[in-house]
């Protein structure tokens, strides 16, 4: 008797007892999940995959394998559509919002390029990331500067380029911020009276305490880790708090916070101009609840500060950590409907507290450069293992078989499963198969046995040695934590439009990697 089938002509299967519960057996393994993939991304007559009219066999031949393969036309929409929907949402609130887009998640002078075509500015969070910053032309004031722990040089750098905001992100940073601005002032001043450099213009990075339903690592809003100024009471210096009981009393001392040691120490230089503040409360986050409440927080506080100290901060930052499927499951939600529900909340708080409204930045990063781009992979080893099958819902005593397929890649291009326990979904993506659907765990070619890409995907049972495979979602902190552990050269990253592709980052060769290395 002929095995079913779905309806889509592949073979239909059971789940099997080691899937995740929440990973359902798909109806069609050659159907792919819109929300994961650039928008120019399908199956082509072949079967195979293709991104921008251009066949993952051809990018395959030409450019090799692992290999960033990125929809620039889709990167540019994402970019264009954050700033359209923030525009639009906060008009009648502060006349638009200023998007940053955090280049962190990836960067290389063409994105910066793309990000300032597409009306954007640009977060940096280091010297190096300034320096791919000039080499593309963004214009200083276009450009901020975040980190926990900036050098003097790369405060240095920040006011050669002018930038548009350094964000501060302690007392002990402020303070340098300031003596630097201050020296070059009166350097500036010596030499040629009539071209003393303008202050720093700075931004604090405070810690709302919202707790963002993500993990623990990227959590960046709570009070235990290392990024910000604490909001919580008591927390101030005690230096702070003397000065503070010397002139309101010992209950408003036992109430600073170290947020408002800084805007009163900010204030109080010469050599700084503050903007504002920024909090940035975790990243991949789905649920619109934790960027209200930090928003409330810190608009509450810009009340607070202008009737202590009549200081007023003109522009709030809500960061950014907008999710993006990564898997079937996975809800994010569209730009338009980010920025409304985040312009309301401003609206209506600004109203109860009688304030003006400040003007508004976000920093998506992830939510673009995400899901434009996909990993593509070329198979090798399959090993089907005998494992015990966990006791719940299963007879005492059974195993199942898992399914390790290795790819030309693992960790070194995608350290995000290693380090926060990622979930990525996989394709078979150099052909179509009606084969029926095999529980299977990518794994990379390190010498280390956590080094998994996918950790349950199901794939086309008779997907093996020479297939190539696709992972979605990987445009974000994938290229930008590679490594070259076991001396792999990282992957390049190819950019494709209007059916040609282009490197924008060259993958490493073998003399790349020793070329560095003295003794060759």
């Amino acid at each position: 008797m002929a095995q079913p089938t779905n309806g889509s002509g592949v073979r239909a299967a059971s789940p099997s007892p080691l899937a995740p519960t929440w990973l359902a057996v798909p109806s069609d393994l050659n159907r792919l999940e819109p929300k994961m993939w650039a928008h120019d991304v399908e199956r082509a007559s072949d079967g195979g995959l293709a991104v921008g009219g251009l066949g993952v066999g051809e990018l395959a031949e030409q450019f090799g394998t692992p290999l960033f393969v990125l929809s620039e036309d889709d990167f540019r929409t994402r970019a264009r559509s954050f700033k359209d929907a923030f525009d639009s949402a906060f008009a009648d609130v502060c006349g638009g919002v200023d998007v940053y887009y955090a280049g962190k998640a990836f960067l290389c002078s063409a994105v910066a390029a793309w990000v300032v075509e597409e009306g954007l500015r640009l977060d940096t969070c280091s010297g190096g990331e300034l320096a791919v910053a000039a080499k593309a032309g963004v214009p200083g004031e276009l450009l901020g500067l975040h980190g926990n722990n900036k050098s003097d040089a790369e405060i240095e750098r920040a006011l050669d380029m002018r930038v548009g905001r350094i964000v501060v992100d302690s007392l002990d940073e402020l303070e340098r911020v300031a003596a630097i601005a201050a020296a070059r002032a009166e350097r500036d001043w010596a030499h040629d009276p009539e071209r003393r450099e303008a202050r720093a213009k700075v931004m604090l990075r405070l810690t709302p305490g919202v707790h963002a339903h993500t993990h623990e690592f990227i959590a960046t809003a709570h009070e235990d880790q290392k990024f910000g100024l604490s909001m919580a009471p008591g927390t101030a210096s005690a230096e702070f708090r003397a000065e503070v009981a010397e002139e309101s009393g010992d209950g408003a001392a036992a109430g600073a916070s170290a947020a408002e040691e800084a805007v009163a120490a900010a204030s109080g230089h010469d050599s700084i101009e503050l903007l504002g503040l920024h909090c940035h409360i975790g990243s991949q986050i789905f649920e619109p609840e934790g960027f209200e409440l930090a928003a409330v927080k810190l608009l509450t506080f810009v009340a607070a500060m202008r009737s202590a100290y009549g200081v007023g901060l003109p522009e709030v930052d809500l960061g950014g950590g907008y999710g993006i499927a990564y898997t079937p499951v996975d809800a994010p939600r569209p730009p338009a409907q980010i920025a409304e529900a985040m312009a309301a909340v401003v609206r209506s708080t600004c109203a109860e507290l009688g304030i003006t409204p400040p003007r508004i930045s976000v920093e998506p990063g992830r939510a673009i450069a995400g899901p434009s781009t996909f990993t593509l992979y070329r198979a090798g080893t399959v090993k089907d293992v005998v494992v015990d099958v966990p006791e719940t819902g299963a007879a005492p005593d059974s195993t199942a078989v898992r399914r390790y397929l290795s790819v030309d890649g693992g960790m070194s291009d995608n350290a995000r499963p290693v380090l926060y326990d990622a979930d990525y979904s996989a394709v078979l993506a150099s052909r179509a198969s009606v084969a029926p659907p095999q529980l299977t765990r990518v794994v990379g070619k390190h010498c280390e046995s956590g080094d998994i890409v996918v950790r349950d995907a199901y794939l086309p049972a008779d997907a093996g040695r020479g297939d190539l495979l696709a992972v979605p979602g990987t445009g974000a902190y994938c290229w930008a934590l590679s490594s070259n552990y076991n001396y792999l050269g990282r992957p390049g990253v190819v950019a494709v439009r209007h059916g040609s592709a282009r490197w924008i980052v060259r993958g490493e060769t073998e003399q790349d990697l020793l070329s560095r290395d003295m003794g060759v």
